[in-house]
């Protein structure tokens, strides 16, 4: 074994260990000390525990068909070496010293591009859900109208969460950070289960199993940090992020959709509506406040809106007027 990859098998530990529950202030000091013996022990832990935002070269691959059931498909890969790869190399070694130099560390950077990797798209219609394979062994499942891209490559793992929401059910693999890049914010982890939802501005990352670095990148750099774990929900929008206390049911309930369910538990009916709205092309238009504000309770199927219209008119009482487009409901 090289001396060079003896430094980043030892590093890879360190990352591992780090991201345990585990760990201790004891344990920080160690990787402080061992952090401090040299450049090459920051510049090997810095790289491993950032991961990479993207490749030197992307090339699309197409999209796959829309299927309303979770049904398996793979993702395939292709190499290409980029002629550059010697002069990107040492560019990114002086990148690496400057780093050193100065004791900021960028946005994740790709220290050694030996090999560029394409981009896989996937995509659900409204009501669909599919689970994706990739070439690491982890999984992707994907909720309604939802686009992602992902890459794997011998360096990096890397999904782009373009809109929607996915439950990614990480294999664990030190050497190579697994980062989920939703707008502004990145979620890295090295082998976890935790789902990551965007829509309009807000980014909700859940915890299922393991822990997880939720990023805010601006520009060039990382400008804060925080890490969640099992049973953690957190809710980040703008420069604010909010992380509720453990809750295991609570979030067994937000992953109920997983079995194609709906589960409320002191929601409002307007929260449920607009819940039934991301699965359903028939919408429910509540006009009247009062009713938008009860609260309700119970697990529904996700894709079965006329059954819910029903169960309001008969549990509430209230009025449910079926166009065949839209479901009105008022008292």
């Amino acid at each position: 074994m090289t001396a060079q990859r003896s430094l980043q098998d030892e590093a890879a530990q360190w990352v591992l260990r780090s991201e345990e529950p585990g760990w201790s202030e004891a344990d920080q000091a160690q990787l402080d000390a061992w952090l401090a013996a040299s450049a090459a022990n920051k510049v090997a832990f810095w790289r491993l525990q950032h991961g990479w935002r993207a490749a030197d070269r992307i090339g699309a691959i197409g999209a796959a068909a829309d299927m309303p059931a979770p049904t398996m498909s793979r993702f395939s890969f292709g190499w290409r070496r980029p002629l550059p790869a010697i002069a990107a190399s040492l560019s990114l070694l002086l990148i690496a010293a400057v780093i050193v130099a100065s004791g900021k560390l960028p946005v994740p950077f790709s220290p050694e591009p030996d090999q560029a990797i394409e981009l896989a798209r996937v995509e659900t219609a409204v009501g669909g859900r599919k689970l994706v394979g990739l070439p690491d062994g982890s999984r992707v499942e994907l909720n309604t109208a939802t686009a992602i891209r992902a890459g794997v490559g011998r360096a990096r793992r890397e999904v782009w969460l373009d809109s929607g929401e996915a439950y990614f059910d990480v294999a664990k693999d030190p050497s190579r950070p697994f980062v989920v890049h939703a707008g502004s914010r990145t979620i890295t982890v090295l082998g976890t289960k935790f789902s990551v939802r965007r829509a309009q501005g807000r980014v909700t990352i859940i915890v299922s199993e393991g822990r997880v670095r939720v990023d805010e990148v601006r520009g060039d750099t990382v400008d804060r940090s925080a890490t969640i774990t099992t049973g953690n929900i957190a809710v980040a929008e703008g420069p604010t992020m909010l992380i509720a206390d453990r809750s295991e049911d609570r979030v067994q309930e937000k992953m109920a959709w997983r079995e194609g369910r709906l589960v409320f538990d002191g929601d409002t009916l307007g929260e449920a509506a607009d819940e039934f709205n991301r699965y359903n092309r028939k919408q429910i238009v509540i006009a009247d406040r009062d009713v938008a504000q009860m609260a309700i309770g119970g697990s529904f199927e996700a894709k079965n809106v006329d059954i819910f219209g029903r169960l309001l008119r008969e549990a509430y009482g209230l009025k449910v007027t079926d166009d065949q487009e839209k479901i009105y409901i008022s008292r």
